[in-house]
């Protein structure tokens, strides 16, 4: 009896018992389902974050006050506090930095304002921030339309800002919002520039921001000691640690630190930001691995309980074959055939769930369609692998079978 013969015996059997198959290949389809969603969304995940991050360019780094909003401490020591990055430490550091490299200075200035235009007016969740004229490219940031700040603006703190989307989109609904005056808590700005939609990140929106020159926002900066956010953006990989170390150097004496003090300031590069995340990520992915696993678990005891049924109701019918010439192999080939068959209908199933799964949450985050190819093919290879496991028991059970005791088996 040839394999396709055997095929053709399991599928028979299979059409017998439908309902008991369903239900077996619906506990493997979960499983795998759960397996290859979770995978897929992950990828999603980290599809969206490599392009956020590439956007803002793996060739920079940012400085920043050390320990900004917690104070640090180790065991046994009073807590410390750091003095804040001031206006004018950010832009020494600017003006001194001699290399091919370019800096930007940036500040929170405000959280919760209303941005108010006519009668129209947003909720009270309106983030201000200052930049100065390479804020957006350090943030990767781009505009729909209109135009950023110069430096002789961001310097001299004129009333104009650049608002994000849903602001645009909420004042002015399909009107043009350049050169119109909005107000943006107590300040009256003239709209220069509009930014791309870009979403959320980390729980800010940048559609929801209203950026304005760096000085203006020292201006108006809710806290009475702002701290400043220095970001520098280096042409080449390669000369990122050399610059890193002259941007050390020199910000130790903008902030005249002694030979002997640490640094009281943090320097963060992106990409470390990003392996961090990505980091994250992979325990995350192996943490979804393991629930798939434990359900494909799951499902194969539940699949070797089913032929073992299998095997004691088809009893006599493995006596008749015995008795007409099939020997223990072909039992047990046909066994283990009709558990692998059931397993790769369950996991077809799962995959199509899976990927449906993955791809509704990527596309709720913006991302495009993925096909992961790998977890189809590794998702087939353990159906047919659980099918062997679970039905290799069973099937050398029924391939043992006495043939005289089995046809005597009502």
């Amino acid at each position: 009896m040839n394999y396709r013969e055997n095929v053709r015996l399991a599928m028979q059997s299979i059409k017998s018992n439908r309902l008991r198959t369903f239900l077996t290949a619906l506990i493997i389809a979960i499983g795998i389902s759960a397996l290859v969603g979770i995978l897929t969304t992950i990828d999603a995940i980290e599809k969206k974050m490599t392009d956020a991050f590439s956007s803002m360019g793996a060739n920079s780094f940012t400085i920043r006050n050390r320990g900004t909003g917690i104070r640090i401490g180790g065991p046994g020591e009073r807590p410390k506090s750091f003095k804040p990055i001031r206006y004018e430490d950010a832009l020494k550091f600017k003006e001194r930095l001699n290399t091919p490299a370019t800096v930007s200075v940036s500040v929170f200035a405000s959280n919760g304002a209303t941005v108010k235009y006519g009668q129209e007016k947003t909720n009270p969740n309106i983030n201000i921030r200052g930049i100065d004229e390479n804020g957006l490219m350090a943030q990767g940031l781009e505009l729909s339309h209109g135009r950023s700040f110069n430096n002789t603006e961001a310097l001299a703190g004129l009333n104009i800002c650049i608002i994000g989307s849903e602001i645009a989109k909420t004042m002015f609904k399909d009107a043009e919002p350049l050169d119109k005056i909005i107000t943006a808590g107590n300040n009256r700005l003239r709209v220069v520039g509009v930014l791309a939609a870009k979403g959320s990140s980390m729980g800010s929106s940048i559609d929801r921001a209203v950026y304005v020159p760096l000085f203006k926002a020292k201006i108006i900066n809710s806290s009475s000691n702002p701290s400043y956010t220095i970001t520098v953006i280096v042409p080449s990989q390669d000369l990122i640690d050399n610059i890193i170390g002259e941007s050390t150097s020199m910000f130790r004496t903008i902030r005249k630190l002694k030979i002997g003090d640490s640094n009281n300031f943090e320097i963060t590069k992106s990409d470390a930001v990003a392996q961090t995340l990505f980091e994250n990520l992979k325990l995350v992915r192996w943490g979804g691995i393991a629930i798939g696993i434990i359900t494909l678990l799951g499902a194969s005891i539940a699949l070797m309980n089913i032929m073992l049924v299998s095997v004691t109701e088809r009893t006599r019918e493995i006596g008749i074959r015995k008795a007409i010439g099939a020997n223990p192999a072909v039992i047990r080939k046909q066994f283990l055939i009709e558990a692998i068959v059931i397993c790769l209908l369950g996991g077809i199933l799962g995959i199509l769930l899976g990927i449906s799964m993955g791809n509704i949450v990527s596309m709720l985050m913006g991302g495009g369609f993925l096909i992961p190819w790998l977890f189809i093919a590794g998702g087939l290879t353990l159906c047919i692998l659980v099918g062997v496991i679970s039905g290799y028991y069973p099937a050398q059970k029924a391939s043992k079978l006495d043939p005289v005791e089995a046809l005597r088996y009502e």
